[in-house]
């Protein structure tokens, strides 16, 4: 196996456990090669300076041999390791920002959302996540045997997540004006048995806030309640239960490693996806008007909507956090004001925080809103009350049956965008895949190769009842001519 396997989109991700039916291939062997080059690619990119090398890793159970395995080549490349144990990917990225701790680069241990048998390495540097193109490299240097060479050195294992923990309680006290300015509030937290579970104790109640009742706060890799994910609806009904069952007024769910959240009303509402990204828009578009708001490209047209009523401008753009991210960062360099860059996965990089996706941070952000709305005796729902929801909208992943899947989707995409030319009426700002508008069932679909994944997603979303039935079955007479991907579940969704 070649080690740009390893690659996906801008992260390393692998198979790190036996008998779960793959084979494994991220290796202790593998890890140490991608690190050594990693440290080569990070000395060649700073001019050969010394280097100091944050370090860190999530919940899963593969994370501590991985993290031994990354320590042993980082000590035999010579870099001064500063060794964060146990924790979130957002801080991984503060220890080059952090002052005290001004680390070169930093490698974070997690596969996020994904199953129990995945892992991964994530690396940074003072300018942010490595890119796509940076991954390939380090991986092409790690298959050359290309590696960092110096005398063995030692590491440091100390608690730095405190510095970001700190940090999170001091913003809400400046912003408030208080000591405890969630004194009064419930909230609960349910952190899926990942790492989030730090939010409550370290941020929470030093800000005043009763938390009893949060859920799956031990670290546990084997995720043994529901999969740390707040896409996933099984961990979004567990987070609403957990709010209903103890009269909270706020819920948080985080995934694994704490770069995605979501949040839950006092009355079990679901705050994700689209309601997520209308609810920090309305609190930046008050801050700061006519702003960009840069999303990924399955956003809802009652989104659109929203934005622009609040003098917004709406910037659909590609699925992927690093595409959000880049865009963003491009519209500034042109001058346009883009703060935000907010996938409806839930990763969400705001400027004011080094574009940094950081399912904490974000939330940290609407609880000093919260505490503010409160002494108006008003709540945070009340700030997307005008949402406009669909009818009905439903996504499904079409797995592709052939090796050269890649090539074999891209076929079946411009196909697609040749029949919606034709039949159908397109939607020109995607800037990937197809989206089309069909009118007769008051609604649009979007199909989308995966950033990672040998799967097409398929949403489709309506402002009438029935209309998901019609596009399924439109979609579904198109997708079943092609023998190469597996169009059963367009066929169910449409209910022939």
């Amino acid at each position: 196996m070649g080690l740009l396997e390893l690659k996906s989109g801008s992260d390393v991700r692998g198979v790190a456990l036996e008998n779960y039916g793959e084979e494994v291939n991220l290796t202790d062997e593998n890890v140490k090669a991608i690190v050594g080059a990693f440290v080569l690619f990070l000395k060649n990119r700073l001019g050969g300076k010394d280097l100091t090398i944050g370090l860190g890793h999530d919940s899963r159970l593969s994370s501590e041999r991985i993290k031994n395995a990354s320590l042993e080549a980082l000590k035999e490349c010579g870099v001064k390791v500063l060794d964060s144990g146990l924790s979130s990917t957002p801080s991984m990225f503060m220890m080059t920002a952090n002052p005290e701790t001004d680390c070169d680069g930093a490698i974070m241990i997690t596969a996020s959302h994904h199953p129990v048998q995945k892992n991964g390495l994530k690396f940074f540097t003072k300018n942010g996540g490595l890119e796509g193109d940076d991954i390939t490299a380090v991986l092409e240097m790690a298959e050359r045997g290309e590696k960092a060479e110096g005398e063995k050195s030692a590491h440091i294992t100390k608690d730095y997540m405190k510095g970001y923990c700190d940090s999170l309680v001091s913003f809400v006290r400046d912003k408030c004006g208080e000591e405890e300015p969630l004194k009064g509030f419930k909230i609960v937290v349910d952190a899926g048995n990942g790492v989030g579970g730090f939010y409550v104790d370290r941020v929470l109640k030093p800000l005043g806030a009763d938390t009893q009742g949060s859920q799956f706060l031990n670290p546990d890799g084997s995720f043994p309640n529901h999969a740390p994910n707040p896409e996933d609806k099984a961990a979004m009904r567990a987070i609403s239960n957990c709010v209903k069952d103890n009269s909270a007024d706020l819920g948080i769910i985080f995934d694994t490693d704490v770069d995605r959240a979501a949040i839950v009303g006092k009355d079990g509402s679901e705050i994700n996806r689209n309601k997520l990204i209308a609810l920090v828009s309305a609190i930046l578009l008050e801050e700061q008007p006519e702003a960009y708001i840069v999303t990924d490209s399955v956003t809802s047209d009652g989104l659109r909507k929203f934005i622009e009523k609040r003098g917004g401008i709406h910037h659909r753009y590609k699925r992927g956090y690093k595409n959000v991210i880049d865009e963003a960062v491009k519209l500034n360099k042109d001058g346009k004001n883009a703060p935000i860059a907010i996938e409806t996965s839930g990763h969400a990089a705001l400027r004011e925080n080094h574009f940094l996706d950081d399912g904490a941070y974000l939330v940290t952000r609407l609880l000093v809103k919260a505490a503010k709305l409160r002494k108006e005796e008003k709540e945070l729902t009340d700030l997307i009350a005008d949402l406009e929801l669909p009818a009905e909208d439903a996504e499904v992943r079409l797995a592709f049956k052939t090796e050269d899947w890649k090539e074999y989707g891209a076929t079946i995409i411009e196909n697609l965008a040749d029949f919606t030319r034709k039949v159908l009426s397109p939607e020109p700002s995607t800037y990937e895949g197809v989206r089309g508008n069909v009118d007769y069932a008051k609604g649009w679909f979007l199909a989308r190769m995966s950033v990672h994944d040998p799967i097409m997603p398929v949403n489709i979303e309506c402002s009438e009842k029935g209309g998901v039935k019609l596009i399924a079955k439109l979609l579904y007479r198109f997708f079943a001519a092609f023998a190469g991907i597996d169009s059963e579940p367009l066929r169910i969704l449409s209910g022939e």
